[in-house]
This record gives C-alpha cells, structure tokens and sequence, in this order.
C-alpha cells in the first residue's frame, strides 16, 4: 500500500483504514509492543476483538504508534511510508481536521 505522498496533504478514508490496519498488525506483531498496547487502552485479549469493532478504534492504533517513536519509526520504515501519513491517517479516522506541518 502506497498512500499519497505526505506533500499532497490529506489521507483518504480508505487510505487511512489501510495504514491503521498495519499498524495493528505491527503491534499484534509483538508479544511485548501488544502487551503495552493493553495496557495503554485498557483492553484484554479477551475484548480486543469486540474493541476492533469500535469507531474509535483504529484511531487509537494509530495514537499509540504515534506516541511511541520507536516503534513510528519502526512501523513506517517496515510500511514504506512517510511518518506524517501515521497522523493524517488518525486524523482522518477520527474525523479531526488538523494541520501537521512537523
């Protein structure tokens, strides 16, 4: 998956459902990123699933590699992708217009 490049701005829905879905895979990749991941949310193994079906879901993924830098780092050097798009793509999950020029 190559979402538009971070200089055309915005994600679409699509896109951003995409790069929120790897980034649950790259955290479910890992006995211990997983762990701090149900922790952080609060969730169990027992509801993560159930939690998966929430709205606000994915935009929590990507608010847990977003505060981690490693693991930004690391997610977006295995997707291939420009950091920036990690925070477009939340903010287009969570319906939150926001201008990230960092």
């Amino acid at each position: 998956m190559h979402p538009k490049s971070a200089k055309s701005g915005g994600v679409s829905p699509d896109e951003a459902m995409g790069i929120a879905t790897q980034a649950l895979a790259y955290i479910a990749g890992d006995g211990a990123r997983l762990g701090r991941f149900l922790a952080e949310s609060g969730l169990g193994p027992e509801n993560l699933r159930q939690a998966a079906r929430d709205p606000s879901f994915l935009p929590a993924v990507l608010d847990f590699i977003l505060s981690h830098e490693h693991d930004l780092i690391d997610f977006v050097t295995i997707a291939g992708i420009d950091p920036k798009l990690v925070g477009r793509a939340r903010d287009a999950l969570a319906g939150t217009p926001t201008d990230r020029r960092s």
